[in-house]
């Protein structure tokens, strides 16, 4: 691994990982992360911001927009199992029940798949709120390659612009 800046993390390459390896957090999603999504992506669904219509829905709250789960679940990923480096090529994710603003949510991530071969571990996630099963997940990842290069930290506009 050529390694130009010693500050720069690398997580763990597919030979330094365990199945059973697990890893855990927890979560609050509040208005801000939810109102911050709203505007990156120009959603403007009533079911995630809007009280009065998701009352006439039958529900107490608004809706947790899926992507903000999904983004939980692929950054803690890149920063903690496997790591920075890692690529997630794959997601299954399966919402068992809606995920409301200020649920406090534990995510359980564990490696139940290496694959040597191609490179590739399988990563079972567990969401749970009030030590109930809401969420589950499989993510396919390739972990950071023993060989990889790493750039150094600084950053060009034409590295951010392609």
């Amino acid at each position: 691994m050529n390694l130009q800046n010693q500050d720069i993390k690398i997580g763990k390459t597919i030979d330094e990982l365990v199945e059973g390896e697990t890893f855990s957090l927890s979560e609050t999603i509040k208005n801000r992360e939810i109102l911050l999504y709203l505007g990156l992506t120009n959603d403007d669904n009533p079911l995630y911001s809007q009280y009065d219509y998701v009352k006439e829905l039958g529900l107490t709250k608004p809706v947790v927009p899926t992507a903000l789960i999904f983004g939980i679940i692929t950054s803690t990923i890149n920063k903690h199992l496997p790591g920075p480096g890692s690529h997630v090529v794959n997601v299954n994710l399966n919402l068992i029940e809606k995920i409301f603003r200020n649920d406090l949510l534990s995510f359980n991530f564990e490696i139940i798949k290496i694959d040597t071969n191609k490179d590739f571990v399988t990563i079972n996630i567990e969401i749970v709120r009030n030590d109930e099963r809401i969420a589950d997940a499989i993510v396919l990842v390739q972990p950071p390659l023993k060989d990889q290069n790493v750039p150094t930290t600084s950053t060009s506009s034409e590295d951010l612009n392609g």
